[in-house]
């Protein structure tokens, strides 16, 4: 482990003092804590993260190394990682590198040897709030450091998604016969959804978070999906209004995380910022109509206000609070009842997770057959 000295600095004031991990220097962020025991690669390359310093609850972090394949994008887009106790080997057949070796090559920074379990504790008491890490030449008096981490933007009223979406259209083929095409708006998209649309035959294309309705239609979709992604859906005008366009039109329409938010938002219904959010791949999901319960991932600090099985007026016909979460009765997922758009808070293709709701993308397939 560095030798180097660092500080996580909350904005209440409340230091937490270890060595550097990764990168020396400066980073800032909003403090989450994230749950999951395993797949810390999917989680730092998940671009529903950028921005966020993320604590690992799980004690030793690091110990099966970094590889080739995991990565859900093509970066770390987390702001910053705190960590217990990093591994000091990498342990894995697929291994090609180690954590700290990814962390110092894509600069992020991160503290180690600081009480984890602490800093959640604060953050579920106190909730997320703005932070940073600090090491090397970075590192000064405290009310100086203070003064940097509250003079941050918050991720409350943030617009994100357009910094993590692709620039430009890209298409991941099927996976033997051609069933049928599907746009994916790319809020912040991860890299096992079109994996898991092109092994049920489905052609991707993946476009920019600023795609018009009329470049979306020229690609003759038989449906449309909005992805996960980071930021406060309140500042999505666009693609609030892009999904009440396909809404209007009647074209099959699914969405996670980020995407179940916007859905939301096309449907009249308000989002607030929780508390502390939920991050994780142990969160238990409860269908209203069915009772069926999943455990999921789930990586998200806002969410759709409204009740289990409340149902509701919508521009486009009569609508319904479909999920809520078994552990605080926060909406997890809303949906037309006719049945021809529907979405998710959390993820059914669930990189690093159980695979609970990946039925989810066949229910898609068939409403696409149905169309």
């Amino acid at each position: 482990m560095s030798k180097v000295k660092a500080a996580l600095v909350l904005e209440d004031g409340r230091v937490f003092r270890g060595t550097a991990f990764g990168a020396q220097g400066q980073t800032l962020g909003e403090a989450v804590f994230c749950t999951a025991m395993t797949g810390y690669q999917e989680t730092l390359t998940d671009p529903s993260y950028d921005r966020q310093i993320v604590v690992a609850t799980a004690p030793q972090i690091g110990n099966t190394g970094w590889n080739d394949e995991d990565d859900e994008s093509g970066k770390i887009w987390v702001a910053g990682y705190a960590v217990r106790d990093p591994s000091t080997i990498s342990s894995n057949w697929r291994a090609t590198g180690t954590l700290q070796d990814q962390l110092d090559e894509q600069n992020v920074v991160g503290i180690a040897g600081i009480d984890t379990r602490a800093v959640v504790r604060h953050l579920r008491t106190r909730g997320s709030m703005k932070a940073g890490i600090f090491s090397g030449s970075a590192l000064a008096g405290d009310e100086e450091l203070l003064a940097r981490v509250n003079g941050q933007q918050s991720m409350l009223g943030a617009d994100l998604a357009e910094e993590v979406s692709t620039d430009g259209m890209y298409t991941i083929e099927p996976v033997g016969d051609h069933r049928f095409t599907v746009v994916a708006v790319d809020l912040g998209i991860k890299t096992n959804t079109p994996r898991m649309f092109a092994e049920r035959g489905v052609r991707t294309h993946v476009v920019p978070s600023n795609t018009s309705l009329d470049d979306i239609l020229a690609l003759n979709p038989n449906g449309v999906f909005l992805s996960n992604g980071p930021g406060d859906p309140a500042t999505q005008t666009g693609a609030i209004a892009l999904t009440q366009g396909v809404l209007e039109r009647g074209i099959p329409l699914f969405g996670i995380c980020f995407g179940n938010q916007i859905l939301g938002r096309a449907l009249g219904r308000e989002t607030y910022k929780m508390k502390f959010g939920h991050r994780g791949i142990n969160i238990p999901v409860v269908e209203a109509g069915t009772g069926r319960i999943s455990i999921t991932a789930q990586n998200h600090g806002f969410a759709l206000e409204g009740e289990k099985g409340e149902v509701f007026d919508t521009p486009f016909g009569k609508a319904e609070v479909s999920h809520i979460c078994a552990n605080d009765g926060t909406v997890e997922g809303v949906r037309l009842i006719d049945g021809r758009a529907f979405s998710v808070q959390y993820h059914p293709e669930a990189a690093a997770g159980p695979h609970d709701a990946a039925y989810l993308f066949d229910r898609f397939a068939g409403l696409m057959e149905g169309a």
